[in-house]
């Protein structure tokens, strides 16, 4: 008795083009969420998917968009080495990223710079206000936090 054979699904081009579309952001995200100071230092960071099925990443304040390019071309990859090319020339406001053959473009609005943040004073940072080896006569911010 011959068993059923069962015709194998067509590969389907522009399903295969989605789904590596939202694995390239996905991994876009993934590399953001672990720098705490671009999430931190964001105001409104909005995406959305353009209508050449790119991705464009938005932000105020923090870090211009030539760093977060930058940062993005150190974090995402794999074992074969980087996922992400320079797709156009990057500056303070706005750079252009191939990563995995996904157009991400990337605008900062009103950009500080990484080093204009980390010098910024009213900046609050956690790392800072967990040192305990600096004494200090003023409460912590931690201190402040929890009521102590």
């Amino acid at each position: 008795m011959r068993g059923f054979r069962r015709e194998r699904p067509a590969v389907d081009e522009q399903a295969l083009a989605s789904a590596r579309r939202y694995e390239a952001f996905g991994r876009v995200m993934a590399a953001l969420a672990t720098e705490a100071e671009f999430i931190e230092s964001c105001r409104d960071l909005t995406w959305w998917r353009g209508s050449d099925h790119s991705w464009h990443l938005e932000w105020r304040d923090g870090p211009y968009a030539a760093e977060v390019a930058e940062l993005l071309a150190e974090q995402v990859c794999d074992a074969n080495g980087s996922l992400v090319a320079p797709a156009g020339p990057g500056n303070q406001a706005t750079a252009v990223l191939d990563i995995m053959g996904v157009r991400l473009e990337l605008r900062a609005v009103d950009p500080l710079g990484r080093e204009r943040m980390q010098a910024r004073g009213a900046f609050w940072r956690l790392t800072e206000a967990l040192d305990t080896s600096r004494p200090t006569n003023a409460r912590r911010p931690w201190e402040e936090l929890l009521g102590g």
